[in-house]
């Protein structure tokens, strides 16, 4: 069945009540289904013009105190994009080209009106064609300044990590310090270095399009850490309502990029408020079975966390809501389009969506669905995972800065580190001192990489646990040696996950004392 398209606004400039029915009939026996405003001053014809602006303007050439060519003229100043046709009793060849040549788009004589109906499908499509073109090149400049960005995302993201990976290690061996001014301090660096990692995982993960990677995170500090962003931005005439969160609800996900969807969401709720009103946040838990979820959306049925952004603003028509989450649809003259369609990108890293509820001037609600965490094993701090007796870890990093203070570290937690700044000098270490207790490496390396290592250790009869440092968003290599104990260690490496893991693969030399 064919859907039903909506009716052709039209604007008729026309002086004449019959002839403006003669325009109206032929139209319709055209089988043009339009909805028509007439006016035949320039005062109406502006204010008309203003109000809705119409599909397709038919004017006639002259009327008392108004003249086709001046509708004609303010058309093209504020309506370029309008198709414009004169319809006219006396308009001779001459006054056609002029008329073509200001802009008009087709002319029909009076006389003649049979293809009318014609003419105006004819400009209505040119129209449409032509408001595509200017989106589709609209949006290919946007797309390669987006593709110019990732570029450059990812280039910093990287000189930033080379940065911050060694501050948040150094952090970690503050805290063994016995002073606890020393201690607050390294736990402070140790933080915000964190943070920093996370926002440069989060413009990798847009460089790259990929998810950035996930913690354990606690609703409650996600949404009190919002609400603290959104203090300097919500104006004097809204209200911020944060409904009480309990302090054991938790979830897996990414810090920075859950934080960076809801604050997007808030900001445009705040916009949309623009004489004031009140912006709710909310949670709550729902059961949700398949049927819940579109075909597209790579999500699981079952328990999940919700939480809802709502905001008493303007709302919007269902035909806005139907393209909220097309890339580059927008309704803010110097939006990009992309913020919501960031934002259901992200939710869907996560395994979960996006639903919004609006109506005109009965505000909007943003919810978002996240699957609930289920129950983990509690995570040991430095001090609870017990030492090492002097087993031998080889560690080979290529940062001569990492590659010391990860030697600090485990020396530090009783082990004997041996330090190596690429494969080869690995493996001259090897020949001259004898196999280590357990490898520590990462596996990218640019003059020996980690497999060539591997294939090395291989060779030598090394058959002790391999700890392979690799980014939480990279896979292993493929082509990775069959040796029987590798394990992951994330990048960037925390030094309890490292320090644990030491502690699981060596259980019988850890056990001697």
């Amino acid at each position: 069945m064919r859907a039903k398209t909506a009716p052709i606004r039209l604007l008729l400039v026309e002086d004449s009540e019959p002839d403006a029915e003669l325009v109206l009939d032929e139209l319709e026996r055209g089988h043009l289904e339009v909805v028509a405003e007439r006016v035949d001053d320039e005062a109406g014809f502006t204010r008309a013009l203003g109000t809705t602006p119409p599909d397709l303007i038919i004017s006639d050439l002259s009327m008392p105190g108004f003249s086709g060519y001046r509708a004609l003229e303010i058309a093209r100043e504020h309506a370029p994009s309008i198709p414009f046709m004169f319809v006219s009793g006396t308009m001779g060849e001459d006054a056609a080209v002029e008329a073509l040549h200001a802009g008009a788009t087709d002319y029909v004589l009076k006389h003649n009106l049979a293809r009318l109906a014609a003419a105006a499908r004819r400009a209505l499509a040119e129209a449409a064609e032509k408001r595509a073109r200017e989106r589709t090149e609209q949006d290919l400049v946007r797309t390669q300044r987006y593709e110019s960005l990732a570029l450059l995302a990812s280039g910093l993201s990287h000189d930033l990590r080379n940065i911050l990976q060694p501050i948040s290690m150094a952090a970690a061996i503050l805290h063994e310090d016995p002073r606890e001014e020393v201690r607050r301090a390294g736990q402070l660096v140790s933080e915000c270095a964190q943070r920093g990692l996370e926002i440069v995982a989060s413009m990798l993960s847009f460089a790259r399009g990929s998810h950035a990677g996930g913690e354990h995170l606690q609703l409650r500090g996600l949404v009190d850490g919002l609400a603290r962003l959104l203090r300097g931005s919500v104006p004097s005439n809204v209200t911020l309502k944060v409904a009480p969160i309990a302090s054991d609800i938790e979830l897996e996900g990414n810090h920075t990029e859950l934080q960076q969807v809801l604050l997007n969401l808030c900001l445009n709720a705040l916009q949309a408020m623009p004489d004031g009103g009140e912006l709710r946040i909310e949670t709550r838990t729902e059961e949700l079975a398949d049927d819940f979820f579109a075909p597209a959306e790579d999500c699981v049925a079952g328990r999940h966390l919700v939480i809802d952004v709502t905001d008493t603003g303007i709302g919007m028509p269902d035909e806005v809501r139907a393209r909220l989450f097309e890339p580059f649809f927008t309704t803010k003259p110097t939006g990009t389009g992309l913020g919501l369609v960031s934002c259901r990108r992200i939710i869907g890293n996560h395994r979960g969506c996006l639903r919004v509820r609006s109506a005109p001037g009965q505000g909007t609600t943003f919810s978002v669905y996240l699957p609930m965490l289920q129950a983990r094993a509690s995570t040991l701090t430095l001090e609870e995972i017990p030492p090492g007796h002097g087993e031998r870890v080889l560690i080979v990093i290529e940062r001569a800065g990492k590659l010391a203070l990860l030697g600090r570290i485990v020396e530090d937690h009783g082990y004997h580190p041996v330090l190596a700044q690429d494969g080869s000098l690995a493996l001259q270490s090897l020949d001259r001192d004898g196999l280590p207790d357990v490898v520590l490496m990462e596996a990218e390396m640019s003059l020996m990489t980690g497999v060539r290592t591997c294939a090395a250790l291989l060779e030598r009869n090394y058959a002790g646990p391999v700890l392979l440092i690799a980014r939480r968003d990279a896979a292993l290599p493929e082509d990775l040696p069959p040796l029987p104990r590798v394990r992951r260690i994330d990048k960037p490496v925390d030094p309890a996950q490292l320090l644990s893991t030491l502690h699981e693969e060596l259980p019988v030399l850890a056990g001697k004392g």
